[in-house]
């Protein structure tokens, strides 16, 4: 382009100032939803992918496939033994073994524990993940069993700006040990599913008696293969391997019940664990299709805004080629002036996405940055792009028109009537698209409300969870007295203890349940060991029979022999599975077979899990004092403020156990953190929503103002021949209705089908009302009316002589 030609660019959008902010301020805003969505999906999907040959490493996964489990499915957990059978069956394995991770052991200081990142590791750790050191050599440090390696935080929040190799750190887990530091690696980045800030050794002995029990699941399991082919034939040797080694432990066919999968690690972030949805993977993907569709709306509506506005240049065209100007020059001209207006539109946009990460980091609990290296080459390939569809109405379309015809005209010419539809149905893309966001943010809203209140079949206010009861560095002795201080407490109604709470917090376990006359192992539940008055104090329902007491001695599952039969109280959903038909009918009867248990009452299903985890089939057996029966998780029911009971019960904590860090809060915020995905995916989908409804009204606003200015002699004549203002604004605003109307066919069967498959990943969900349909649909006519009725009115209001004067 020469300095003529940026001239008359210039002059263009200074001239016409609304219609350049409008146009160019649209496609900016797209371009700036786009980035900001695009690098949300960029970080999800680039977990694990920052290690070094990340292609040759796999999670093996345990598949279960039991009849009626609550667990079936896929899990990235194993047996801690199962490296060590590998290794004897297949002589050159490569891989390690990672026990722990997040908040899963603790650093002694001053003689009060805290909480850390620690994670045992077997010395072959850095055969599978290269992790960067800035320190030492990790591979030789870890093959010393009192040796540690930790991260560059950790150096820096432990030994501040000495030097840390050499120095010993007291570090518990199975038992509060010193360990000498020998090594420090880079901060792992937070795309990456591996947390830890401390390693030390795995121990040389077992640290349970499940370790080499098949059937049970305690750590992770990593392997490194040279090629895919590789592993592909490694995993076709698994089932035999199952079978040979399960045998003793699972049975005959062992595969059939317990499977090991390999999945590349790259694909661990996004994958659904056991009976969960892939909620993740399904968040992740439907933000990128509503950064994409968000482009594409603003694109539409700029390419609309610039081919409408391109008809009332055909007289400059005109008046160019009598001055001398060729086709080529023209077409030249107009490419070039589409290409730098979104140019413009590119470089604003990119600007509000760097201005508006801050706020969407915070609201999404993200970290996200603009890797310009990557961006600054996409943006130029979607400006050369847009350009090119924007420019070539004008600059193929006018640059044909003969410059006599033209100026012989006594208007310029706009498209006609095919014109004018092309432009409807974009309006009709935009606002189908618009609704449909609006649609699916009234849906994501509702439901995410939804399972806040819903009911959990527990009373959840009022009530306090304490995991770190739970540690093995605590003696049964030292958590019966914890329990007594806590439950001194005078704001403390009652404290139960159970191997479960609200939170998915402690053991999940399940069991087969013999049925009587039916052939076969029987359906799996779930079962849970509970303390005296649990059921009181989480406010449970009694829908049949009763509950635990110390009145009944065949309640107490712990002093009775093998195969004596014990009492158990079950949930609503096991009234079917195990083939009763209510709850009074399965009062009183014995199941289990070898291990007889006979149903003493029915409690209404209690929810202590995650909303997108189906409820399941659980029994409850009861025992007199479940600090001794392995996993004990504390739960408190208290009066008063919230702040203030976990204070007190940390001041006890500290006092008493001050080996051990505390970890309790109020049910509330455990089950927040259930939430915390979906409510991210819904304010970040609101945000892209909003702003793709707002690009739609800029677009129809300038469509409008458009018209309406080509159209100002038919209203002069209108008004002549008879027509008030009220008949002419009921035509205007009716004109741009219609494609809004039309736009709802293609709104609601997308929206639908897309809020049907999100939905199904909930076990409580609410129902797919009309009512969100028709809302959206009034809402977006509304929105259209408003947008355009401010520019009808001013046309009806013109008088009839100088709207026949007007050019």
């Amino acid at each position: 382009m020469n300095r003529f030609a940026l001239l008359t660019l210039y002059r263009s959008l200074t001239r016409h100032k609304l219609y350049a902010a409008l146009n160019v301020g649209g496609l900016a805003v797209g371009i700036a939803v786009f980035l900001v969505l695009a690098l949300y999906v960029r970080f999800e999907t680039s977990y694990e992918k920052w290690l070094p040959r990340y292609n040759g490493v796999y999670a093996v996964q345990t598949v279960w496939n039991l009849p009626e489990s609550p667990f079936n499915g896929a899990y990235p957990w194993t047996m801690g033994g199962l490296l060590d059978q590998m290794r004897e069956d297949f002589p050159g394995t490569v891989g390690t073994r990672v026990r722990g991770g997040k908040g899963a052991g603790n650093v002694l200081r001053g003689g009060i524990a805290v909480t850390d990142d620690v994670a045992q590791v077997d010395p072959s750790l850095f055969e599978v993940f290269d992790l960067p050191m800035s320190r030492g050599n990790g591979r030789d440090a870890l093959r010393t069993p009192t040796n540690t390696i930790i991260s560059e935080s950790a150096a820096r929040r432990y030994f501040g700006a000495s030097d840390p190799v050499g120095q010993t750190l007291t570090v518990g887990m199975d038992s509060s040990d010193a360990y000498r530091v020998a090594g420090v690696f880079r901060d792992l980045p937070k795309n990456s599913d591996l947390n830890f800030s401390i390693l030390i050794p795995l121990p040389r002995t077992p640290p349970s008696e499940t370790w080499f029990h098949w059937g049970s699941s305690s750590l992770q399991t990593f392997l490194r293969f040279d090629t895919p082919a590789t592993a592909q034939a490694f995993q076709q040797k698994l089932g035999a391997f199952v079978d040979r080694r399960g045998l003793k432990d699972m049975g005959k066919d062992a595969s059939r019940t317990q499977q090991l999968k390999l999945l590349p690690i790259a694909r661990m972030h996004l994958e659904p664990q056991g009976t969960q949805s892939a909620s993740r993977k399904m968040t992740v993907t439907t933000l990128g299709v509503v950064g994409l569709l968000t482009l594409l709306i603003a694109i539409v509506n700029y390419v609309n805004l610039a081919t409408a506005r391109a008809g009332l240049r055909a007289r400059e065209v005109a008046m160019r080629k009598v001055l001398g100007a060729d086709r080529r020059a023209l077409v030249e001209q107009f490419l070039g002036e589409a290409i730098l207006t979104v140019a413009i539109a590119a470089i604003i946009g990119l600007m509000l996405a760097e201005l508006s990460l801050p706020l969407v980091n915070a609201a999404g609990g993200l970290s996200l940055t603009i890797p310009y290296a990557l961006v600054a080459p996409a943006l130029v390939a979607l400006v050369v792009l847009v350009g090119i569809a924007a420019g070539s109405y004008p600059a193929i379309l006018l640059s044909r028109f003969p410059a006599a015809t033209v100026l012989a005209s006594a208007r310029a010419p706009g498209g006609g009537r095919a014109g004018n539809r092309i432009r409807e149905a974009l309006v009709v893309l935009q606002f189908g698209l618009a609704i449909a966001f609006t649609i699916g943010t009234f849906v994501l809203v509702s439901q995410t409300r939804h399972v806040r209140q819903t009911d959990l079949g527990f009373k959840r206010d009022g009530l306090l969870v304490v995991r770190s009861l739970a540690d093995s560095l605590i003696d049964p002795a030292q958590k019966s007295a914890v329990v007594a201080a806590i439950r001194a407490i005078p704001a403390v109604n009652d404290v139960t203890v159970g191997n479960s709470a609200v939170g998915g917090s402690g053991e999940n376990n399940s069991d087969n349940v013999p049925l009587p006359g039916v052939v076969g192992p029987g359906p799996s539940l779930r079962w849970v060991v509970v303390g005296p008055r649990f059921f009181d104090v989480y406010a449970s329902r009694l829908i049949a029979g009763r509950v635990f007491d110390d009145a009944h001695g065949a309640d107490d599952s712990k002093p009775l022999g093998k195969g004596a039969p014990i009492n158990i109280v079950i949930n609503r959903r096991a009234i079917p599975t195990l083939g009763f038909r209510s709850a009074q009918d399965a009062i009183g009867k014995t199941v289990g077979g070898d291990r007889p248990r006979t149903i003493i009452g029915v409690i209404d299903d209690m929810q202590f899990f995650g909303p997108r985890e189906p409820n399941s089939a659980t029994y409850y057996v009861y025992s007199r004092q479940p600090e001794k029966a392995g996993t004990a998780v504390a739960s408190i029911r208290y009066t008063g403020d919230p702040h203030a009971m976990v204070a007190a019960v940390r001041s006890i904590w500290q006092r008493m156990v001050p080996q051990v860090p505390f970890d309790g809060d109020t049910a509330d915020k455990w089950l927040g953190e259930f939430y915390e995905d979906d409510d991210r995916a819904t304010r970040l989908f609101a945000i892209g929503a909003g702003l793709a409804v707002l690009i739609g009204c800029v677009g129809l606003w300038g469509l409008a103002s458009f018209n309406t200015a080509r159209r100002i002699k038919e209203i002069g004549i209108r008004k002549t021949l008879g027509a008030s203002s009220a008949d002419i604004v009921r035509l205007l605003v009716g004109q741009f209705l219609r494609p809004v109307m039309i736009a709802n066919l293609v709104a609601w069967p997308l929206a639908f089908v897309a809020m049907r498959t999100w939905l199904a990943g909930f076990e409580d969900r609410i129902t797919l009302s009309p009512l969100y349909f028709i809302g959206a649909s009034v809402l977006a006519i509304v929105i259209a009316v408003l947008t355009v009725l401010a520019q009808s009115l001013r046309a009806s209001r013109a008088a009839p002589a100088w709207a026949l004067r007007h050019e």
